[in-house]
Parts: structure tokens; C-alpha cells; sequence
């Protein structure tokens, strides 16, 4: 296999973390102002490969959202 070819795990491990990714963005997209999801997405999976629980990632993915973006859901 050359370096350029992707690992079959590695792939599995992404398509596993993006689809959990895209499950718990549905909170945020239904609650926030427009915004583009690939940001929350984005911080959301930097949290998660850094060693964040999902429940610490969504809270990192909100707060980049409202502290970088502007993008604020407003309270229940």
C-alpha cells in the first residue's frame, strides 16, 4: 500500500466519527441562526480526537460557534 492510500480503519473511524458528528450537529442547526455546519462540525471533531467526551465536544462546538462565529442559540 503507498502512503497516499488511505487505511481502511482510518476511513472506518472517520465515516464513525462524522456520523456521530452530523447526529449531534441536528440540536444546533434547529436551534441557531444560519450559520455554515462544517464550522461546528469542524470543532465539534477536533474536541473528539482530543480526548472530549461527545457531551464536551458539543459544548466546545457551541462555545467556538458563539465566541469565533458569532452564532448564538439562545437559551430554552
Amino acid at each position: 500500500m503507498s502512503n497516499t492510500e488511505p487505511e481502511a480503519m482510518e476511513v472506518a473511524s472517520l465515516a464513525e466519527l462524522l456520523h456521530e458528528t452530523s447526529e449531534l450537529h441536528g440540536a444546533f442547526e434547529a436551534a441557531a441562526p444560519p450559520h455554515d455546519w462544517w464550522d461546528w462540525y469542524s470543532a465539534y471533531m477536533v474536541a473528539r480526537q482530543g480526548g472530549s467526551s461527545s457531551e464536551e465536544a458539543v459544548s466546545a462546538a457551541d462555545r467556538y460557534m458563539a465566541d469565533v462565529k458569532d452564532v448564538v442559540v439562545a437559551p430554552a
